[in-house]
């Protein structure tokens, strides 16, 4: 335990003094404030825009067939598009598209028929959607003419358009819209230090093989103390980095909670209910440290730094196939197929795979239990499989080991 205590303590100081982990903690910290607090700073600029709105909104240029009421389709348009300054005008197609040439960020419509318009528009956005809101306000303006021709009063009419529908949802299982977003973060927090971690892991323990510092830690540490607390003391470095980002925005978002307002995304990311951030932590330790581990064992085999990114490409391809499959379940909306419950039981796959069923499906507690129970033995089990071939490896020097070589020195140790 004194060993253990030694090197973990050694690694810990390696990496709150390491200046990539401090840079890039700094830099995120930065970026979670910048993004924070955006809202309030843009209020600022919100502020002084909008003294001069009206002369500073984007005119929108409405031509009008004499057989159909203006004046409605005015209103109606007025009211579909509150961004804009409506000028309704009487111009024939060339005028149109010449004065939608000359004011710069304006456009046009032209009402041939109650279901006949053309659309003008300078330089058309990938994200333009005013043809499709301007069909909106047609369909509205023919359904109108229609029931007065019917017979309706004008009062009738305005009643029938102004009707609010009142609707509710009540939630038997998962929202999945609401869990989808720090879900992803956390799959993607596990993806980005795992790489960091784990590589760090790999090149500490080939730095020293190749030294030859090794051959003295060997004889003075067991591998298992020294495995183990390298491994240990990166998982908790890259907790410490997680909580600090997180934490920090869970602060910062305080501070400027009320210039958030109402936003859906904002306020689902900060609303976590407490046992799926349990849930979170258990399968991120977990999940860190197989693959820590894995990554030792491999670093341990190279016998050159620069083997490093060779040696655990195998590891690190089947940890972004199972990143690959989490994210595609999750954008497709369906976290339960068979895929994804078989990667839930794999140990290598599970800690993203179960995660996401967990944060936005309705898992049977035994499942969870069972995927918990496997993922823990598989732990233990690969990290005293990955001290002994810390052991063997460290002292094969030369080329690197092939598979059969590792055992055949684990079955002569």
């Amino acid at each position: 335990m004194r060993q253990f205590k030694t090197i973990f303590g050694f690694e810990m100081k390696y990496y709150l003094k390491n200046k990539i982990f401090v840079g890039v903690t700094v830099f995120l910290l930065i970026a979670i404030a910048g993004i924070m607090f955006f809202p309030r700073v843009s209020m600022l600029f919100r502020l002084q825009e909008s003294e001069n709105e009206s002369a500073d909104r984007a005119r929108l240029y409405l031509s009008v067939n004499a057989q159909l009421d203006a004046e409605m389709l005015e209103n109606i348009f007025a009211e579909s598009f509150p961004e804009y300054e409506i000028s309704r005008v009487e111009k024939s197609d060339a005028d149109m598209k010449k004065v939608i040439l000359e004011d710069e960020g304006s456009c046009g419509i032209m009402i041939k028929e109650a279901t006949d318009i053309t659309y003008y528009v300078n330089n058309l956005s990938l994200y333009d959607s005013n043809v499709y809101t301007a069909e909106a306000a047609m369909q509205k303006y023919y359904q109108m003419e229609a029931m007065l021709e019917k017979g309706f009063s004008a009062k009738e009419v305005g009643d029938i358009f102004a009707v609010q529908i009142h609707s509710e949802i009540e939630k038997i299982g998962t929202d999945q819209s609401q869990n989808f977003f720090y879900t992803y973060i956390m799959i993607f927090a596990l993806y980005m230090v795992l790489l960091l971690y784990g590589q760090m892991v790999a090149t500490n323990v080939a730095t020293e093989k190749s030294s030859r510092a090794m051959e003295v830690l060997i004889t003075s540490a067991k591998p298992v103390s020294m495995l183990f607390g390298k491994v240990l003391a990166s998982c908790l470095a890259g907790l410490v980095q997680l909580l600090a980002v997180f934490g920090s925005a869970i602060l910062f978002y305080q501070m400027n909670r009320s210039y958030w307002g109402d936003n859906p995304i904002i306020a689902s990311i900060f609303a976590m209910p407490p046992q799926l951030f349990g849930y979170m932590l258990i399968f991120f330790v977990l999940g860190f440290l197989i693959y820590a581990f894995l990554y030792g064992a491999i670093g341990s085999t190279a016998s050159k730094v620069e083997d490093i990114n060779t040696s655990v490409m195998p590891i690190t391809l089947v940890f972004v196939a199972a990143f690959m499959v989490v994210i595609l379940s999750m954008t497709s909306g369906n976290v339960d197929t068979l895929l994804m419950r078989i990667c839930s039981y794999i140990p290598l796959t599970s800690p993203m795979a179960m995660f996401t069923r967990i944060a936005m499906s309705i898992v049977p507690w035994y499942e969870i239990v069972v995927s918990v129970g496997i993922l823990v033995i598989a732990v233990a089990g690969i990290g005293v499989l990955a001290a002994k071939i810390y052991r063997v490896g460290v002292l094969l020097y030369g080329s690197t080991p092939k598979l059969k070589d590792i055992v055949k020195a684990l079955k002569n140790a």
